[in-house]
This record gives C-alpha cells, sequence and structure tokens, in this order.
C-alpha cells in the first residue's frame, strides 16, 4: 500500500501536530484502503459514504492510540471492519423498513391507506398483519410489548399491568410513546412511496 513518495511517518508527525494538509494527505493516502473495506462489509441499510467519514473520524480521533507497532494501513483496516460490523449489530437491533423491502400486497396497504379512510380490503388482511408486523419489529422490546398486549390482544390495563408488572402510568405513557412512533414509520413508509 505504500506509495511512492509518502513519507508515512513524516505525515503521521505533521497530523498529530494538526498540519490540516498533511490530514488530507494521510486521508487521500487511506481512502482507497477504508472506501475498499466498507464496501466489502457493508451494512445493507449504510451509504458507503457514512460510514466511510464515521470511520476517519475514529482514525482522527483516536490517532494519538497509534503506536506504530503494525503498520498504519493495519490498524486502519481493524477500525474500518470493527465500525462495520458495529453498524451491522446497530441495524438487527432496530431493523428499518423500508419500501423496498415490502412485498406487492404490503404495498397496496399502504397505498390504500394514503388514499381513504374506509374500511380495509379483506384480501388484504393477511398483508396489513405483515405490515403491522415489520412496523412493530421497529420498536423496542417493551414499546412492541405494550401495544402487543393493549392493541393486538385488546388486554385492559389491570391486565397488562398483571403481566408487566408496571404500574398504569408507566403503561399508559408507554403505550402513547409507541403509538406515536408506529405512526411515525408509517409516515415515512408512506412519504418513501410518494417520492
Amino acid at each position: 500500500m505504500a506509495e511512492s513518495g509518502f513519507d508515512m511517518p513524516a505525515c503521521l508527525e505533521r497530523v498529530r501536530q494538526h498540519d490540516q494538509d498533511a490530514a488530507r494527505e494521510l486521508f487521500q493516502h487511506l481512502h482507497p484502503l477504508v472506501a475498499k473495506l466498507v464496501r466489502s462489509h457493508l451494512p445493507r441499510r449504510t451509504s458507503v459514504e457514512d460510514l466511510t467519514q464515521t470511520v476517519f473520524m475514529k482514525i482522527f480521533a483516536h490517532l494519538d492510540q497509534y503506536a506504530g507497532k503494525v503498520p498504519l494501513e493495519h490498524w486502519v483496516a481493524r477500525i474500518a471492519v470493527n465500525s462495520c460490523i458495529k453498524a451491522l449489530q446497530a441495524e438487527k437491533i432496530r431493523p428499518e423498513v423500508r419500501h423496498a423491502d415490502l412485498s406487492e400486497e404490503e404495498v397496496l396497504v399502504l397505498e390504500q391507506l394514503a388514499a381513504t379512510t374506509e374500511e380495509m380490503r379483506p384480501d388484504l388482511s393477511s398483508a396489513s398483519r405483515e405490515l403491522v408486523e415489520k412496523l412493530l419489529a421497529r420498536l423496542p422490546p417493551d414499546d412492541r410489548l405494550v401495544i402487543q398486549l393493549m392493541n393486538l390482544e385488546g388486554r385492559s390495563l389491570a391486565e397488562v399491568r398483571q403481566i408487566t408488572g408496571w404500574n398504569v402510568a408507566v403503561i399508559k405513557v408507554r403505550a402513547f410513546r409507541a403509538r406515536n412512533k408506529l405512526r411515525q414509520h408509517l409516515r415515512d413508509l408512506m412519504k418513501e412511496q410518494s417520492l
């Protein structure tokens, strides 16, 4: 990875002394490596540019921790791969529902929701159930539980309190916030569909 004429130790020393030109040189030297690693480990819903920028922010923020025992490119590669792994883990914790992820039937449900206030067509009930499940998956577990119990199973506040051990005020607040989050996720999907 060494370029002819690029003096890595001198460049690093200048970067550590806050030389902006040296920082640009280091960025240009490392960018192809970082971009290649990010592209090969990229989480599905993250842009190459965003994750590459995150990696470089970490590199420059922790450059004083680089001891020089391994080539800088190895140290940078480790930061890039670890950043990708963290992004993948975050994506698994909170999966995002996008319009492109929806089936044709779920798209029809969205279109019907956007176009009318009438009852949902009976032939779309399984698609609407699947859409609700995808939207619920975006919620934190406690919010998902309260919506499941109150809105999908029709349980009373007293029953939810008995099942969860939460007091009634907590249940009401959590249910209110969870419904707002669901509405926002649905609005985002509908907005994406109209683009």
